[in-house]
């Protein structure tokens, strides 16, 4: 099986998947857990073999095109460094996420329909990666906002169904902003098709005051997509209020995908990023470090906290792109690696406290996971990951994001960035001398074990964040160095 073959599974499947959960799941008990593993497992396979098959392939890119009833409804797919760097991250978060689902789901009513609407929003997310043409990556992002706006709401409680209502106000603002942003560049080259929007962009005569405008529309777009500070107002609701399996994979990869992978393929490759561009992601990032790490010291709501500092560490991400350097996007995509996974895991942590002591609030869950010995272990390794503490993660990507900023010069955003390391590692240090080394306030024996299957996720994910350092090994590096190569176009 080539790789223009395998792409349209990447969509098919996930859709395939829903449709037969809530076709089954109604009538066969642990039907929906079941069919959510096998899709899951057959996606991460399928990102993983396309991966490795496109490194034998001249030029690293491959273009496949599904025609439909009318030219304007075909689907330009395509598959180069980046996109498969994120196929794999995308899905591998997934296939964690699902499995801890399966037990942590037990306590809400209708699981068919969780996991259903979770397929469609791995269906949305691989759909933005693998498209080259920017209206269809546009209806994509779109299945996946829809979904995700169902599953913020998914607990039915005042509070759960408040902050998705925010949340759709604010993504369908955000998407007005992104298909005005198309339009314009539609307008401009007649093309939907990314390369030759690029193509038409640098070869034509076209106002610089269009395109600039069009640029906005899209920093705007993306950036309420990305949550990236003044962006971000609908995440802290969002993340804090949905069910924890949702807010790993919104923190994990939707706001990355939706974002930080959709601004970077927007700038860097149908825009030509200038250092105008890059210098307005720089500030942002900064802004982002500082003031939402800042933000997170305060939180008492243990997934408030968490989604704060997701604010923080997208600005990193953000940082390290904006430098424009070799160094500085290879150690933001290292850190968006990275972010993938200690992100989920300290989320899932605090799903399992909930789940366990029945609370968010720190305070209120003091002492309560000295008990639970697999939650306390793993919410170290991501609580010192995240921290950028040696010789975990998080470490190695916020290390060299530091060094691209010193070495280009700007010695504010590489203070900035160590900064906000600093204000991370208070914020978790906080939650684990309260929550993980804090007498309980009751006894340990009224805290009720996890399911095997949220610890099995769990535990994985921080084997990940320990191991995670390899990646720079020369024989794995290439898996980031090839999607460093596509946004600096070499």
């Amino acid at each position: 099986m080539n790789i223009s073959d395998i792409l349209p599974l990447f969509i098919v499947v996930p859709i395939v998947s829903a449709c037969l959960i809530l076709l089954f799941g109604k009538f066969l008990k642990h039907s929906a857990g079941f069919i959510i593993f096998i899709s899951s497992g057959l996606m991460i396979g399928l990102s993983v073999y396309a991966r490795i098959l496109l490194s034998s392939i001249p030029g690293k890119m491959v273009v496949a095109k599904i025609v439909g009833i009318a030219p304007y409804l075909s689907i330009n797919m395509m598959l180069d460094g980046l996109s498969g760097f994120m196929l794999v991250i995308v899905n591998t978060a997934a296939f964690f996420t699902a499995i801890y689902s399966i037990g942590y789901i037990e306590k809400y009513n209708d699981k068919p329909k969780f996991f259903s609407l979770f397929s469609l929003m791995v269906c949305g997310l691989n759909g933005v990666i693998i498209n080259g043409d920017i209206f269809n990556l546009f209806v994509f992002l779109e299945v996946a906002s829809l979904a995700s706006y169902s599953l913020v709401a998914f607990g039915i409680e005042a509070e759960e169904l408040e902050a998705s209502f925010k949340y759709a106000i604010m993504g369908s603002v955000a998407s007005s902003f992104i298909l005005l942003g198309i339009a314009f560049l539609y307008s401009m080259t007649s093309t939907l098709d990314m390369s030759g929007i690029a193509s038409g962009l640098a070869n034509g005569h076209y106002s610089g005051l269009a395109v600039l405008f069009a640029a906005v529309l899209f920093m705007a777009g993306f950036g309420l997509k990305a949550a990236i500070m003044p962006f971000h107002a609908w995440l802290p609701d969002a993340h804090s209020s949905a069910p924890a399996s949702i807010s790993a994979m919104l923190s994990g990869v939707l706001i990355k995908t939706l974002g930080v992978y959709t601004l970077s393929r927007i700038f860097f490759t149908v825009l030509n990023s200038g250092t105008g561009y890059l210098s307005v992601f720089m500030f942002l990032g900064a802004i982002s470090i500082v003031i939402a790490g800042l933000l997170a010291l305060s939180q008492m709501n243990f997934k408030r906290l968490l989604a704060y500092s997701s604010i923080s560490q997208i600005g990193y991400i953000i940082l390290g792109l904006g430098l424009g350097t070799p160094l500085g996007i290879f150690g933001g995509l290292f850190h968006l690696l990275n972010h993938s996974v200690f992100k989920p895991l300290l989320f899932l942590n605090a799903g399992a406290l909930d789940y366990s002591a029945h609370t968010k609030d720190i305070e209120e869950a003091k002492g309560c996971g000295k008990a639970m010995t697999v939650t306390n272990k793993t919410n170290l390794i991501g609580a010192l990951s995240i921290s950028g503490i040696p010789p975990f993660s998080g470490f190695f990507s916020k290390l060299i994001i530091i060094i691209a900023c010193v070495q280009a010069r700007h010695l504010g955003y590489a203070f900035c960035a160590v900064i906000g390391s600093i204000f991370t590692l208070c914020a978790l240090m906080k939650v684990r001398k309260i929550v993980f080394l804090s007498d309980a306030k009751e006894k340990s024996s009224a805290i009720k074990d996890i399911p095997w299957s949220m610890k099995f996720s769990m535990v994985c994910l921080a084997i990940m964040c320990v191991l995670g350092g390899l990646m720079l090994l020369p024989p794995m590096r290439v898996f980031i160095q090839d999607a460093v190569n596509v946004l600096l176009k070499v």
